[in-house]
């Protein structure tokens, strides 16, 4: 019976040489099949990162899209603390604090490396634009004119169904200072009124046409709602970049101007003037940021 036991044993352990083609004492060395394709990431760190790479990938497919040269940056969480907003050093009115007018700034202050962009007036209607401040996800805000938005309300507000800020930039664009009170004041609050029937919500924000203000216009502005007067320090057109500095250097914080245009009044588009701006920014370390976020 042990015998027989022990022949079965040999007879079996034959059958797994010869399927192995291996001799006894060899071990046996089974084929390497190729991956299938890209594997899935276990565990929660490898998830993320694959999640992280998948968007990155994304994003530059977007950014190629637009004709950009690299992906533009992303900017960092709003601060829980907003900067305490003073006017710049040479642009005050006579009793500018003391009165309580509304700051009159160029940059927000941080040490960040972020800019603002800012838009004025409203006249170019563009949509590619609209698509591609979407897809590409950057922050802005305008400051519109009513003679030149009312065209087309409704163009404004599927911008502002992006989290875009509507602003105040008086009902006709006029030369503040060469205007009385009055004047003023009625340039700024009807566009107020008409912000806040129009899209929901009165600014805060008001920019004054040119970036020309006095002591009057200011104070209009107060008696309006108006708590900031953000101007610029920088403006972009579709081919080249203007300074209020003298060094022609972006700065951290600082606000930069462009305008709704288009073909008639430049020598491109809309998005032909984002592609020149977020490639100089990009190129030199900054990030897009809502201004409103600082304020």
């Amino acid at each position: 019976m042990c015998a027989s036991r022990a022949r079965a044993g040999i007879a079996v352990l034959a059958v797994a040489v010869i399927a192995s083609g291996c001799a006894p004492g060899e071990r046996e060395v089974r084929p390497v099949r190729p991956a299938p394709g890209q594997q899935a990431l276990h565990g929660a760190p490898a998830r993320a990162l694959d999640s992280y790479a998948t968007k990155l990938r994304a994003a530059a497919r977007i950014a190629k899209r637009w004709g950009l040269a690299g992906v533009p940056l992303a900017p960092p969480a709003p601060p829980v603390k907003k900067p305490r907003i003073t006017t710049r050093k040479g642009f005050e009115v006579d009793g500018h604090e003391e009165k309580g007018l509304p700051p009159v700034f160029t940059t927000i202050p941080t040490e960040q490396k972020i800019v603002f962009l800012t838009i004025d007036d409203g006249a170019e209607k563009d949509p590619a634009f609209l698509r591609m401040m979407s897809e590409l996800k950057i922050p802005y805000t305008a400051f519109l004119s009513n003679y030149l938005v009312k065209g087309d309300y409704d163009y404004f507000k599927r911008m502002q169904g992006t989290g875009v800020g509507l602003n105040n930039h008086t009902l006709h664009h006029p030369y503040l200072p060469g205007l009385s009170y009055a004047r003023q004041r009625h340039e700024i609050c009807g566009m107020q009124d008409i912000i806040e029937k129009r899209y929901g919500k009165r600014p805060t924000l008001f920019r004054p046409p040119f970036g020309n203000y006095n002591e009057a216009t200011l104070r209009a502005a107060k008696s309006c709602g108006v708590k900031y007067a953000p101007i610029w320090n920088e403006e972009v057109f579709v081919d080249r970049w203007d300074y209020r500095e003298w060094d022609r250097k972006i700065r951290p914080g600082d606000i930069v101007l462009s305008h709704f245009r288009g073909r008639g009044e430049w020598k491109g588009t809309m998005p032909d003037m984002i592609r020149r701006f977020l490639n100089k920014v990009t190129a030199e370390g900054y990030a897009v940021a809502r201004l409103e976020d600082y304020l």
